[in-house]
């Protein structure tokens, strides 16, 4: 990443497989909070990953024992005389900066290895897919904290979890564990610390082995809840399977099928 080697940057972009690339929290003495190197880290690898055609899946995911608890808002108290509009300038850039992961045309998956608070629990529901290891704890505890909800806690939750389990998570502030999570649909699985990466890149590494042309569109797709109404779901369906249909990779899947092999999809 386009940061120099002496300072910190908090955060390591990996490329364990082809293409798999894993995006690591790296601020573990702090439970990984977003300090303002890792914003900016964050925000040069989402920048490089989007423009990068080879890359199939990105896992986000915290070094040491947390995910992320959230972000870093010591600023906050020490400015106890700011402005309203100093603080709402300063937070949209924080909210644009770590959504961006949003706008990746490939899946996105939130390897919850540990605490994911606060911010930390936003990141990643702005992911496709989430993950966490049990054991885990993940929360929006904001409202304890005497403040709104932020990093768009209010559109993603319920869109993840539903209206009734949102209010009830952000309005009593609650830390869920990891099978709780499961139950609410929080998460997709929960799986052993021992081999928690492991399993998550193996699932990747499945991600990365599809046709991305159909997992690009199926992305779109689903996007913010998937389609307004049933009409609109035909009418996309009818557009972007025959765009699927016309390219090489599906000949090479119904080829793959046929002589039960894998498939190599090459993205065109």
């Amino acid at each position: 990443m386009p940061a120099p080697t002496d300072q910190p940057t908090h955060l390591r972009l990996d490329r364990p497989s082809p293409g798999v690339a894993v995006l690591t929290l790296d601020n573990p003495d702090q439970r990984n909070a977003m300090s303002d190197e890792m914003t900016a880290s964050w925000v040069a690898a989402i920048d490089e990953l989007a423009a990068d055609r080879s890359v199939r899946v990105v896992v986000v995911t915290g070094a040491g024992t947390a995910f992320c608890s959230g972000g870093n808002t010591s600023w906050i108290a020490s400015e106890p005389d700011a402005s309203v509009d100093h603080l709402r300038t300063r937070m949209i850039a924080f909210y644009r900066a770590w959504l961006s992961i949003r706008r990746l045309e490939v899946p996105t998956i939130a390897a919850v290895n540990g605490p994911a608070i606060g911010a930390g629990l936003c990141l990643a529901l702005a992911c496709d897919v989430r993950y966490a290891a049990a054991g885990a704890r993940l929360g929006a505890p904001f409202v304890k904290l005497g403040m709104h909800a932020g990093m768009a806690g209010t559109y993603l939750l319920p869109n993840v979890v539903g209206e009734a389990h949102a209010r009830d998570l952000l309005l009593t502030g609650r830390l869920v564990d990891a099978d709780e999570a499961l139950r609410l649909g929080l998460v997709s699985r929960v799986i052993e610390p021992a081999s928690f990466l492991e399993e998550v890149l193996v699932t990747a590494e499945g991600i990365a082995a599809t046709a991305p042309i159909a997992s690009r569109l199926t992305k779109l797709a689903l996007a913010d809840g998937g389609h307004a109404d049933f009409e609109s779901c035909l009418q996309w369906e009818a557009m972007a399977q025959p765009i699927t249909l016309a390219t090489e990779d599906l000949q090479e899947g119904i080829r793959a099928a046929q002589q039960k092999r894998p498939p190599v999809f090459l993205g065109r």
